[in-house]
C-alpha cells in the first residue's frame, strides 16, 4: 500500500479506496494506491499554497541550486526509477533510464533559463520614469500527467513551474503512479509542500481542477478529457496548460535516403508501442518511392523485437488491456474503410503467452481520404501513396490536430516550404521525435495550447505584471484636476483629438 506525499511527508490517505497499479507485461498487480479523497487534495493544495509563499520570494540562486540538486538526485536513483517505470508502465528499461537522463537534463536547463530573466523594462513615455513588465509567478499549480512519459512530462512541466515560484501538486495517471510517488523521497531537497504528489481517479482530478486554491492547471492527454477540463476550469478563468492528442503526418519524398527515412518511420511509428503524443500515424511516401519504402519499412518491422521490456528488446507492452484493445479497435477501423494490412495486424505475437502486447502493424491505406481521423496511439503506420509534395502537404493539413509533423527531403528548400506551410507545433526535417529543453513544444488547432520547455515554457506558469515608476513624486498639472488642456481640434480625417495627448488613453 503506497502513501500519498504532501507538504514534504508520505501521508495516509483519508480514503478508503484503492487504485490498483498493474504490470502490463505481466498482467499482475504489483501495488495499490490511495484513490485520494477530497480531504486529501485540500491538505495538498493547502500544503502548496503555505510553501509557496516563501518559495516565490527566495532568490533565483538559491532555487538555481536546489533544482541542480534535483537533477543529481535523479540521476543518482536513476536505476530504481527506471525499473519502477518499466514494471508499471510497460516501456522498455532502455528508454526509462533514458527518461530518467531527460528528466535530469530538463532540471539542469531550467535552473539556468530561469535565472536569464524575469520581465523586461520598456520605454517610458515622461523622462525620469521606468517602466517595468514583470513574470511573476501564479501560485498553486496542478499537474494532471498521462502514463506513457510519467517522469519527463513531469519534469518539462515541474521544472518550469517551480523555476519560477510556483509550489506544485502533481496527479500522475492511475496506471503509472509509483516512479511519481518515489520522487517524494528524491527531490527531498526541495522546501516541504511545494512539491506535493497525489493519487486519484477521474473525480479527484475534477476537484483539483476547480480547487479555488490552484491558479493553473496544466494537463496532458485526451483531447475529450481536456475539453471537461476547459469547462471545469472556466468558472474561475484559471490559466490552462492543454497538451493534448495528435496524428502525426510524415512526408516521405522521392529524393529521401530511403535508408534514413524508413529506420526513422518506424521508430517513429512504433516507438513506446506507439503510445507517445508525437507518434507519426499518417504516413505520405511519394509514388516512385513507394513500393521500395513499403519493402524496406516491412523487411525491419519484422526485425523489431517485442517482450518482456526489463529483456533486451526494443519494443514493450502496452499500458493495459484498455490501451491494447483500442490500437486493435483502430486496426480494424483502418480494414473497414479499406485499409489492407501488410504486417502486424494487432495481435500478440505468438512467442507471448501474456501482457497487453501488440505487434507492430503496417496497413496501406489505398485511398488518402481513408486515412485515420483519430489519434490511434498504437503501433499502428497508416501509409497512403502521393503524388507530389503539394498532395502530401494538403493532406498532412487535412486533420483537426496539429501538434507535430515530420518530413524526409533532401532539397533544402523543399525542406523550407514544409517547415512553412505544415500546420503543426513542431516540425521536424530528416529527424523525427527529437525534442530540444531549449525549444518550445506545444501543439495548435486540437492538440491544445501553451508551450512547454524553452523559455516559452516557463512563461507558460507565469503571469505579467506592469510596473509604472516616477523617480520623483512630482505634480502632474497637464494631466490632473481641474483639467488644462487644449480643447479637441478637428483634423482633415474629420476626427477629432486633443493635441496633448499623446501616449494617453
Amino acid at each position: 500500500m503506497e502513501q500519498l506525499f504532501i507538504g514534504g511527508e508520505y501521508v495516509d490517505s483519508s480514503s478508503d479506496s484503492w487504485i490498483d497499479v498493474e504490470n502490463p507485461a505481466r498482467e499482475e498487480i504489483i501495488s495499490q494506491v490511495p484513490d485520494a479523497s477530497i480531504e486529501d487534495i485540500d491538505r495538498a493544495v493547502a500544503a502548496a499554497k503555505r510553501a509557496q509563499r516563501q518559495w516565490r520570494n527566495l532568490d533565483s540562486y538559491s532555487k538555481c541550486e536546489l533544482l541542480h540538486e534535483c537533477a543529481n538526485r535523479l540521476e543518482a536513483h536513476a536505476e530504481e526509477l527506471a525499473v519502477t517505470l518499466t514494471l508499471e508502465g510497460g516501456k522498455t528499461l532502455k528508454e526509462n533510464f533514458d527518461e530518467v537522463k531527460w528528466s535530469a537534463m530538463d532540471f539542469r536547463h531550467v535552473a539556468e533559463t530561469a535565472r536569464a530573466s524575469r520581465g523586461r523594462v520598456v520605454g517610458p513615455t515622461k523622462p525620469r520614469q521606468m517602466n517595468l513588465v514583470l513574470k511573476e509567478p501564479i501560485g498553486v499549480v496542478g499537474h494532471i500527467l498521462p502514463y506513457n512519459y510519467p517522469l519527463a512530462l513531469l519534469a518539462w512541466q515541474v521544472s518550469a513551474a517551480l523555476a519560477v515560484g510556483n509550489a506544485c501538486v502533481v496527479k500522475p495517471a492511475e496506471q503509472t503512479p509509483l516512479a511519481t510517488l518515489k520522487l517524494g523521497a528524491v527531490l527531498d531537497c526541495l522546501p516541504a509542500g511545494v512539491f506535493n504528489v497525489i493519487t486519484a481517479a477521474p473525480a479527484g482530478s475534477a476537484h483539483l481542477v476547480t480547487h479555488p486554491d490552484t491558479g493553473m492547471i496544466a494537463f496532458t492527454g485526451s483531447v475529450t478529457t481536456g475539453v471537461r477540463i476547459m469547462e471545469a476550469a472556466s468558472a474561475r478563468i484559471k490559466k490552462l496548460l492543454l497538451e493534448l492528442g495528435g496524428s502525426d503526418p510524415f512526408i516521405v519524398l522521392g529524393d529521401a535516403n530511403l535508408d534514413v527515412a524508413v529506420q526513422g518511420a518506424i521508430f517513429a511509428a512504433f516507438l513506446n508501442a506507439g503510445q507517445v503524443c508525437t507518434s507519426a500515424e499518417r504516413f505520405y511516401v511519394q509514388g516512385d518511392v513507394f513500393d521500395d519504402f513499403m519493402q524496406r519499412a516491412v523487411e525491419l518491422t519484422g526485425k523489431v523485437r517485442i517482450g518482456d521490456p526489463m529483456d533486451e528488446v526494443d519494443v514493450g507492452s502496452m499500458v493495459s488491456a484498455e490501451a491494447r484493445a483500442q490500437a486493435v479497435a483502430a486496426v480494424e477501423q483502418l480494414v473497414a474503410q479499406g485499409g489492407k494490412i501488410i504486417v502486424g495486424g494487432g495481435d500478440r505475437p505468438a512467442n507471448l503467452s501474456r501482457g497487453h502486447f501488440c505487434a507492430p502493424t503496417i496497413v496501406d491505406m489505398t485511398k488518402a481520404s481513408e486515412q485515420p481521423r483519430e489519434e490511434l496511439f498504437g503501433p499502428i503506420a497508416a501509409v497512403t501513396r502521393v503524388r507530389d509534395l503539394d498532395e502530401a502537404i494538403t493532406l498532412a493539413n487535412d486533420s483537426k490536430y496539429g501538434l507535430a509533423a515530420s518530413i524526409y527531403t533532401s532539397d533544402l528548400g523543399t525542406a523550407m516550404r514544409a517547415a512553412s506551410e505544415l500546420e503543426a507545433g513542431t516540425i521536424w526535417i530528416n529527424d523525427p521525435l527529437r525534442d530540444n529543453d531549449a525549444a518550445a513544444f506545444g501543439g495548435t488547432k486540437m492538440s491544445g495550447f501553451g508551450r512547454e520547455l524553452g523559455p516559452e515554457g516557463l512563461e507558460t506558469f507565469t503571469q505579467t505584471k506592469h510596473v509604472h515608476i516616477a523617480f520623483e513624486q512630482v505634480t502632474a498639472p497637464e494631466w490632473w484636476f481641474p483639467y488644462d488642456r487644449p480643447v479637441l481640434t478637428r483634423t482633415e480625417s474629420g476626427t477629432s483629438r486633443p493635441e496633448s495627448l499623446a501616449g494617453r488613453r
